[in-house]
């Protein structure tokens, strides 16, 4: 900038002295110190008109200091809303360049004006005429014309969008951030207010306290259904935990670490328990999410916003594709008569069906991802049964075909994001916000069988009686007036799409993780069969050997969801035997397997407590026949493979790298060793661990990090009551059992034959032990 303002004016020495004649670094000076000038404006008149033309101003300082002349308390302000306008329009063309540049080059553009604008004073300004009625002491508060708010609201977000450092200035101001949710109140500025406000808390260091807003019961029970999603976009970024960012601080022993230091509930969560406490707003949300296209608000009114707000669309490629849409479907007919359009409202207000679709789908993203984190919040009891009781599945059930699945979006090879800063599509961000919805709403609980019509409930009943087993007491109880309308539920269509994406679209992923959410938990018989007699166990064969599938996201995804399904079901593994027919196909099978045990451990899991309970049942001649011929079963009943999967398990984790994803690796291997000891047998695996050592030249490295491992699974595990549960129901092994076979591993008497430390010689002992300290 110095070189812009050039060398010091003679015409102005003997007046005042500025050294250096850099008038931008006094100013920054002046207000980092706190001593000087506090704002731009006011530097004699004769030096800003001096200075004016040789840096390129643009008339701005004198501008400001006209609006901070006309803004006094006593003012009408009509002349301070007209130096406004001319200054937006000096602003806003800079903030268009950067909406509709590309990215990187908006990023690295300069912005002059809103920089100068910025510079002497003029967000300060802003701010302090737009807070001013809070100040006064009156009764009647002055009451400010909605079009002027509109442009300082317009203004402040140019400036924050093209002015580095502006946001966070702002962010830093607590009164302004909950003084700016009282402007939401009126219709007319809310949408200009909700856009700042999402910029400001974008870049917040600390997640603001809802409970802090003044009335803020009254406030959301105001918002229409718009207004309300809108809010959801603002309500996003406080009731969700902040991105960590750095994948070290993602492992558990930092989650552990941070857990002891922040024992009382987060602010996401104290924001969560302030929103279920508004009455209606759950039962709002649910109409929000279900509610049909022809239901949603008029098209003018839908045209109107987005013209009103354009950077309200934070992504490029949802304007790019609503423009796209209007000019395609809104020019006229050629064999329209001139009355009919006469008739009509201007062409400009007449929406095209589908940009009211993309429209109505950008804000059921983001009501759906307010239900999902509330969801998987510490009220997910009470979130479920709110809802259950407002039909929100059966609603989603009704939109699947028109709306929610109405036509296939390519969305291949990448596993979009889970948050809602995902740089992708609306059609695509609905899509994963619905299956993620689905995943939290199914998993291990009981309220899963609302996925299904009364027919489907009625064959998993036949499934059970033909079967001879008792139906499961979540079927039992489930409210069969809150489940799914139609020939089909909402399960059942989503395997019908499933079968119909390509092998390597990222939907996959989030499809099988749904899925597999709803067999998750106490395993049920009935829930697997219903999924294998829809073809659904030869379906993810051909995907997983035949497709050519090479996303680890997707193969990850398939492998946990046929754990779930094979599960000690004899029918399961004989349709697989049947699949995997040939010998090419079983090692095409196994290859996947062993290419990432991280990813297939939980099907490893699968087959070990399937083997273990098939073979205690062996007075079954079906379970015979099935031990006898499944490829799969002969192959891990051999001693040495078992042996060969324990020792990779172990060997590819540490306490220093576990993480939510591969602690499953560290359970595999308990579990294998659980039903050793159950057979007396679990000498005989520590030995032949040991033995591995030595032939791999590290003795004790394998053993002590096993042993490092198990003592992190006991301080982890024995203070969390659903990990615990979780592991109970999912392999059939009491959590007593579990307790039990890790206090044996961990046992330091050397002569005991099922402690580890018995196999680790003495000058080896306790490698890397201080790693796990504190």
């Amino acid at each position: 900038m110095a070189t812009l303002l050039g060398s010091h004016s003679p015409g102005i020495r003997g007046k005042r002295s500025i050294r250096n004649g850099n008038i931008i670094a006094k100013i920054r000076q002046s207000q980092i110190v706190g001593q000087g000038f506090s704002r731009g404006t006011q530097l004699p008149e004769e030096l800003l008109q001096e200075r004016d033309k040789r840096a390129k101003w643009h008339g701005i300082p004198k501008l400001l200091q006209k609006l901070h002349e006309s803004s006094h308390p006593n003012s009408d302000l009509s002349q301070t809303h007209s130096l406004l306008k001319e200054l937006s329009s000096l602003l806003s063309m800079e903030a268009m360049s950067f909406v509709t540049e590309d990215r990187k080059s908006a990023q690295e553009s300069t912005f002059p004006n809103t920089y100068t604008f910025d510079l002497f004073g003029g967000v300060d300004l802003l701010v302090e005429i737009l807070m001013r009625p809070t100040l006064t002491m009156k009764k009647k508060k002055p009451k400010m014309n909605d079009d002027f708010i509109k442009d300082c609201l317009s203004v402040l977000y140019n400036c924050c969008i093209c002015t580095e450092g502006v946001t966070k200035s702002l962010a830093a101001r607590n009164d302004f951030v909950l003084f700016l949710f009282t402007l939401m109140r009126n219709k007319t500025t809310f949408l200009q207010t909700a856009t700042l406000i999402e910029d400001i808390l974008g870049v917040k260091k600390e997640i603001i306290q809802l409970e802090g807003i003044p009335n803020l019961s009254r406030l959301v029970q105001s918002f229409d259904q718009q207004q309300l999603a809108n809010f959801c976009r603002i309500l996003s970024v406080t009731i969700s935990e902040p991105d960590l960012g750095n994948d070290d601080k993602h492992t558990l022993l930092a989650k552990n670490a941070q857990q002891k230091r922040n024992a009382s509930p987060s602010r996401a969560e104290v924001n969560q328990v302030t929103l279920l406490n508004i009455p209606g707003f759950i039962e709002r949300l649910c109409k929000l999410a279900t509610r049909k296209v022809s239901e949603a608000t008029g098209a003018s009114d839908v045209l109107q916003e987005l013209e009103d707000w354009y950077t309200w669309l934070d992504n490029a490629l949802v304007l790019d594709a609503l423009m796209q849409m209007a000019t395609e479907e809104a020019e006229p007919s050629s064999t329209e008569s001139d009355e009919s359009l006469q008739a009509t409202s201007p062409l400009r207000h007449r929406l095209p069906q589908s940009m009211k679709i993309v429209h109505e789908i950008m804000y059921k993203v983001e009501v759906l991802y307010v239900l999902c984190v509330l969801l998987m919040g510490r009220q997910r009891n009470q979130v479920h049964k709110m809802l259950a009781d407002f039909r929100l599945i059966p609603g989603l059930n009704n939109l699947f075909d028109s709306l929610i699945w109405r036509k296939f979006t390519s969305s291949n090879h990448v596993v979009h994001g889970q948050n809602e800063n995902c740089d992708c599509s609306p059609e695509i961000s609905f899509k994963i916000q619905f299956l993620r919805l689905l995943q939290s709403f199914s998993d291990h609980h009981e309220n899963k069988y609302l996925l299904l019509n009364n027919n489907e409930l009625n064959e998993l009943s036949a499934i059970s009686l033909k079967a001879n087993i008792p139906e499961v007491e979540a079927l039992v109880n489930t409210d069969r007036s809150l489940v799914c309308d139609g020939k089909k539920g909402l399960l059942t269509r989503l395997l019908i799409v499933m079968r119909r994406e390509p092998p390597d679209s990222s939907f996959r992923f989030w499809q099988a993780r749904a899925v597999e959410s709803f067999l998750r938990g106490a395993t049920s018989y009935a829930d697997q069969m219903f999924l294998l007699k829809r073809g659904l166990l030869e379906h993810i064969l051909f995907c997983v050997v035949d497709s050519g599938c090479k996303s680890r996201d997707v193969l990850q995804s398939y492998f946990d969801l046929l754990g779930e399904l094979m599960k000690f079901n004899m029918d399961a593994f004989k349709r697989f035997n049947k699949y995997v027919s040939t010998g090419d196909k079983f090692q095409t099978f196994m290859s996947q397997i062993n290419s990432s045990l991280v990813d297939s451990n939980m099907l490893v899991r699968c087959i070990v407590l399937s083997l273990d309970r098939f073979e205690s049942q062996t007075d079954d001649l079906n379970v015979v026949e099935v031990l006898s011929e499944c490829c799969l079963l002969s192959f891990m009943a051999r001693v040495e493979n078992r042996l060969a999967f324990l020792f990779r398990l172990i060997n590819i984790i540490n306490v220093q790298t576990l993480t939510q994803e591969n602690v499953s690796c560290l359970n595999t291997s308990l579990v294998v060793l659980m039903l050793a000891r159950r057979r007396g047998k679990l000498p005989l695996y520590l030995n032949a661990l040991r033995e591995k050592e030595y032939t791999e030249k590290y003795p004790g490295c394998l053993l002590n990090n096993f042993l490092n491992l198990l003592r992190f699974w006991q301080r982890h595990y024995l203070n969390k009551d659903k990990d615990s549960t979780c592991l109970e129901n999912s392999s059939c092994i009491p959590f007593s059992y579990w307790k039990e076979t890790v206090s044996v591993l961990l046992d330091s008497d050397r002569t005991s034959p099922c402690a580890i430390a018995s196999y680790i010689d003495e000058p080896f002992m306790d490698l890397d032990r201080d790693l796990l300290e504190d």
